[in-house]
C-alpha cells in the first residue's frame, strides 16, 4: 500500500462513484479479520490507514486491569504506567502490533476488498439506471436462448425475456433488434434481474406514445388497452378538446403513425376507438368494426346487452369470440351480444325495466388497422352463414 494506491482509489471515485472513504473503511475491516486469522498476539486491534501516504499501521487494543488472564486482550496496570503514568484500570491502551510481512497480506486484501466493492457498486448503479426505467420499453439485441429465457442485451445488462412474455408469432435469432416493455427489475446476489416483455398491454401503449406526438404531448390521452398479443389489440383514446380528432391523431396521416406500430408487432392487428365516459356508446365503440343497433346497459351488474345487424354477428364477436373479449377487456363492462332477429324474437328491441337503452342511429367511432390489409378477420363465408 503506497501513496499511488491512494491515488487509484481517487481515480476510482471519480470514475465509479465509490466514496474513497468507504472503500478504505472496507479495507481497514478486511485487515481485522486478516491479522486475526494470521497472527495470535493480540485479538482486539484496530487497523488504520494513512489517507496520504497509504501507509498501515495495526494496533493492539488492550484493557488495563490489577491481574492479566489473557495476554491478547489484557495488560497490567504497572505495564501500562509505564507507558504513560495517567493510565487507570479499565483504561483502554493501544500498542503498534503491525507485522514486518503484513504488507504482503494487505495487498491481497486490498485488491479482494476493492473488486468487490467496484463490483456492488456497478450493479447498484446499473439498478438505480433501470429501477426508473420500470414499465417503459427499450431497443435490445437477442443474444441467445435456452428453454425458459431469451437474454437480450440491453446494454449495461443482460435482460430475461421469459417465454410466456413472447409473442406467439415471433421467432428471435441471434443479433436480432427488438423493443420490449420493462415488466420488472430486481436485486438479486448477482446483481440486477431485469425481466422484459413483448406480449405486456403496456409496450402497445408506449409505442403509441413515441409514435404520436399529441399522446406524448397529453393532447391525447389513451385510456385503456386490451390486447391479446400477435393477433389483435383495442386500444380506448380520448382528447378534451373537441377540436382534436384523437383516433386520427393515432393513426396518421394515410396510417403512416398506427402502421409503424402494426410493423413492430409483426402484424398485430390494433382497433383504435374513441373513449367516452357514457358506457352505451363506449361499448359501442370498442365492438369496432362492428355496427351497432342498439346498447342496453345493467349499471349494477355492469352488463351490457348489445343488439347488431344480423350480418354483422360474427364480425361483433369475432373469431372464437375475440372482438367481444376484448371489447369486455377494454371497457371493464360485460358484452353480451344479439343479432337483430334473435333480440326481436325475445322482446330487446323495446324500452325494459332492468336495462337503460339508447339506439345508436350513427355509426360506432373507430378505426381497424392490420398489416397490408383493411379487410377484417372475419371471412365472407362467415358473414353468410351468420
Amino acid at each position: 500500500m503506497n501513496s499511488d494506491f491512494m491515488d487509484a482509489l481517487i481515480t476510482l471515485e471519480r470514475e465509479k462513484g465509490i466514496d474513497k472513504d468507504v472503500i478504505i473503511e472496507a479495507i481497514e475491516a478486511a485487515l481485522i479479520s486478516g491479522y486475526k486469522r494470521n497472527f495470535s498476539q493480540a485479538q482486539n486491534v484496530r487497523v488504520d490507514i494513512n489517507r496520504e501516504n497509504g501507509s498501515i499501521r495495526v494496533f493492539a487494543r488492550k484493557t488495563v486491569v490489577e491481574e492479566v488472564f489473557d495476554a491478547r486482550l489484557e495488560i497490567s496496570l504497572e505495564d501500562a504506567k509505564n507507558m504513560n503514568p495517567n493510565y487507570e484500570v479499565d483504561d483502554v491502551v493501544e500498542i503498534e502490533v503491525t507485522p514486518k510481512d503484513f504488507g504482503r497480506i494487505a495487498a491481497q486484501t486490498a485488491k479482494q476488498v476493492v473488486t468487490q466493492r467496484v463490483r456492488e457498486a456497478e450493479r447498484g448503479i446499473i439498478y438505480s439506471d433501470f429501477i426508473d426505467r420500470e414499465e417503459d420499453i427499450m431497443t435490445g439485441i437477442v443474444q441467445r436462448q435456452d428453454s425458459r429465457f431469451i437474454y437480450v442485451d440491453l446494454g449495461k445488462v443482460e435482460a430475461l425475456l421469459p417465454l410466456g412474455e413472447q409473442m406467439p408469432n415471433e421467432q428471435y435469432h441471434h443479433n436480432d433488434r427488438i423493443k420490449a416493455f420493462i415488466t420488472k427489475v430486481e436485486k438479486t446476489t448477482k446483481g440486477p434481474q431485469i425481466l422484459i416483455s413483448r406480449s405486456h398491454p403496456g409496450l402497445l401503449k408506449r409505442l403509441f406514445e413515441l409514435e404520436v406526438p399529441e399522446i406524448y404531448e397529453g393532447i391525447v390521452e389513451i385510456k385503456s388497452v386490451a390486447r391479446e398479443a400477435g393477433d389483435r389489440s383495442k386500444i380506448a383514446v380520448y382528447a378534451e378538446n373537441p377540436e382534436v380528432d384523437p383516433v386520427g391523431a393515432c393513426v396518421g396521416q394515410k396510417g403512416q403513425r398506427v402502421q409503424a406500430i402494426v410493423n413492430e408487432l409483426k402484424g398485430e392487428k390494433i382497433d383504435i376507438v374513441r373513449w367516452s365516459e357514457d358506457p352505451v356508446e363506449y361499448v359501442a365503440n370498442a365492438l369496432s368494426p362492428s355496427k351497432v343497433i342498439k346498447v342496453n346497459v345493467n349499471v349494477e351488474e355492469k352488463m351490457t346487452q348489445v343488439i347488431v345487424p344480423d350480418y354483422q354477428l360474427s364480425l361483433a364477436i369475432g373469431k372464437r369470440g375475440q372482438n367481444a373479449r376484448l371489447a369486455a377487456k377494454l371497457t371493464g363492462w360485460k358484452v353480451d351480444i344479439k343479432s337483430e332477429s334473435e333480440a326481436g324474437e325475445l322482446g330487446l328491441l323495446d324500452a325494459s325495466e332492468e336495462f337503460n337503452d339508447v339506439v345508436l342511429d350513427e355509426d360506432t367511432s373507430g378505426v381497424e388497422v392490420e398489416e397490408n390489409s383493411e379487410m377484417s378477420d372475419v371471412t365472407e363465408e362467415e358473414l353468410e352463414q351468420s
